[in-house]
């Protein structure tokens, strides 16, 4: 298990990356449903992974592209992206523990 632990970090920061543009491109296109979906399925990982605060700011992501009303999702989607800039940082520390 502990083998692992390096490839799930891995994983969970190009994972991140990957749904942070999904969410991007659903909100430049006015996409609320992929903006929806993006946001729930990257809740979720976030959330597995200890990261609540960005979990929460992709709740209220989810929760808005359900409104349909997209104007507030420009300042969400700023902080989420805020949010992860911090976090794969400290991830890339940890990385760095285990080879």
């Amino acid at each position: 298990m502990e083998d692992e632990y390096p490839l799930l970090l891995d994983t969970f920061l190009s994972d991140s990356e990957a749904r942070l543009h999904a969410l991007r491109q659903a909100h430049d296109a006015r996409d609320a449903e992929a903006l929806r979906r993006a946001a729930h399925s990257f809740k979720g990982s976030c959330g597995n992974m200890g990261a609540p605060r960005l979990a929460e700011l992709c709740r209220l992501l989810e929760d808005q592209a359900r409104t349909g009303e997209l104007t507030p999702v420009s300042a969400l989607l700023a902080q989420a992206e805020q949010e992860f800039a911090i976090i794969r940082t400290l991830i890339e520390s940890e990385r760095q523990r285990h080879p």
